[in-house]
């Protein structure tokens, strides 16, 4: 058997994504060892017999902040030599298909996820990078953990065939040609005539063609098909 990914998620709610995260596709890598995933509850690190997380701001403002010491605790214990801590925050840069395809040959990702309005500023001098699906705000971290592991795990090698990670979106920065499937016509829309041609080099540089064209579109304006 090859390497496992072990991911750790550090939150209020982790076991919700790391449940959920045992189905379909993933929940078999799980079964076969390409991938573990475990929820780790922040809690379980706070001192006092409240298990505060929280507390006010200095300088004021609404809302509350993640104490740094139940966190670095939880780094204490978990970081081992070969471990990626990974910050998940509006304000990190910005996750891609790349960075998905470089988290993917890691041994160990640390995945920790905010709540309220974030952490305290001085856990980011304990983490390796920090990371965010957009320039949008959640109610929390795990939302982004559970996009993040399902997108790393699919590029481990022996959790989908190789041909499945074939021609996908994102390969080569390009957006993946529209694809089509029986019937031929549907509701007066015709499935292009190339795709049905049997010409697999004019279907490839169609595909090509198209690819470039959508990502142009869609990319290059930010609009919606």
């Amino acid at each position: 058997m090859g390497r496992t990914l072990l991911v750790d998620l550090v939150g209020l709610f982790p076991e919700a994504v790391a449940a959920a995260l045992r189905g379909s596709v993933l929940g078999r890598a799980q079964e076969r060892g390409l991938i573990a995933v475990r929820g780790v509850q922040l809690r379980d690190y706070a001192v006092d017999r409240h298990q505060t997380l929280d507390d006010e701001p200095y300088g004021g403002g609404a809302g509350m902040l993640l104490k740094p010491e139940p966190v670095l605790r939880a780094l204490r214990e978990l970081r081992r030599p070969d471990t990626r801590v990974i910050l998940l925050s509006a304000d990190g840069a910005r996750f891609h298909q790349g960075i998905a395809r470089e988290l993917a040959a890691e041994r160990h990702l640390v995945l920790l996820c905010g709540h309220y309005e974030g952490f305290d500023a001085r856990i980011r001098h304990f983490v390796d990078c920090t990371l965010s699906l957009g320039d949008f705000v959640l109610t929390g971290g795990e939302p982004a953990a559970w996009a993040i592991v399902d997108a790393v795990s699919r590029l481990v090698p022996g959790v989908l065939k190789d041909a499945s990670l074939s021609e996908e979106s994102f390969d080569g920065d390009l957006l993946e040609a529209p694809q089509y499937t029986r019937p031929p016509v549907f509701q007066g829309i015709a499935v292009p005539e190339i795709l049905r041609s049997g010409d697999h080099g004019a279907i490839a540089r169609h595909r090509k063609r198209t690819s470039e064209e959508r990502t142009r579109r869609l990319r290059g304006a930010g609009l919606r098909e």
